[in-house]
């Protein structure tokens, strides 16, 4: 018996590239917001933010970044990733512990300033193992311990700028893949130097205690702000003060 062909099969559509960059306007308003009754009390982070481009990594855009290694604040924030850095010679264990926890990507800390050399790099390979999206190396950190590590992972490398007299050229060559300019007053000024010579590398950057440092910040050409949030002790400040007096929350 023989099998009839349908002559009128439908072409085949080939989806148009889209520029991940470029904000989509779909039709319908915003709808309204939803919070539930006990996660309304979460952290938001500055919405002067969201004016930023944000950075693409691995197709996620990042533009909020929250500064902190507290689980509690962690998982109580609406910021888009971790930036996992902390005073201490970097531990595993600490960023396994973040990792495990976290429902949104991390940046994990793996030294370049007290922590030096080899270990460096291996604490570089283990938090890629434990799944971090990107690891972030101290201002300090030598130009070889940098190229090996970018060898050795597949993940960016963050390289943090702390001085204006920086070579820039000299750290994307060893292997920096995105810049955390972290310089206090002279961030702004920085991200203006590196964006002059370098307009399509990434930079994350503080920006400062206010929505207008913020703005600041992002003007000067940062794609994505870091934002230290609160402390659980301050935070409990006003909460404890009502319990005092035998209000509710809120």
């Amino acid at each position: 018996m023989a099998i009839k062909r349908n002559r009128h099969r439908p072409p085949i559509i080939i989806p148009e590239f889209v520029d991940m960059n470029e904000q989509v306007r779909l039709p319908g308003k915003m709808p309204s917001p939803v919070d539930g009754t006990l996660r309304q009390y979460a952290l938001r982070v500055p919405e002067a933010i969201e004016e930023c481009s944000g950075i693409i990594v691995f197709g996620r855009k990042i533009k909020s970044l929250v500064f902190s290694t507290d689980l509690a604040i962690i998982k109580n924030i609406n910021a888009d990733a971790v930036f996992a850095v902390y005073p201490f010679t970097p531990q595993p264990i600490i960023a396994e512990s973040l990792l495990s926890a976290a429902d949104i990507p991390v940046f994990v800390g793996v030294g370049g300033g007290l922590t030096q050399g080899r270990r460096v790099v291996n604490l570089a390979m283990f938090a890629e193992m434990q799944g971090a999206l990107g690891v972030v190396v101290n201002s300090p950190t030598s130009g070889l311990v940098l190229t090996k590590i970018s060898r050795a992972i597949d993940i960016p490398v963050v390289v943090t700028v702390t001085e204006k007299d920086t070579d820039f050229r000299r750290r994307i060559d060893d292997g920096a893949a995105i810049f955390n300019v972290a310089a206090a007053s002279d961030t702004p000024d920085i991200i203006k130097a590196i964006k002059d010579q370098y307009p399509d590398v990434p930079v994350i950057a503080t920006g400062g205690p206010t929505e207008e440092t913020i703005r600041e910040t992002i003007l000067a050409g940062a794609n994505a702000i870091t934002y230290t949030p609160p402390s659980c002790g301050e935070l409990f400040k006003d909460s404890m003060a009502r319990y005092r007096k035998g209000l509710p929350h809120g």
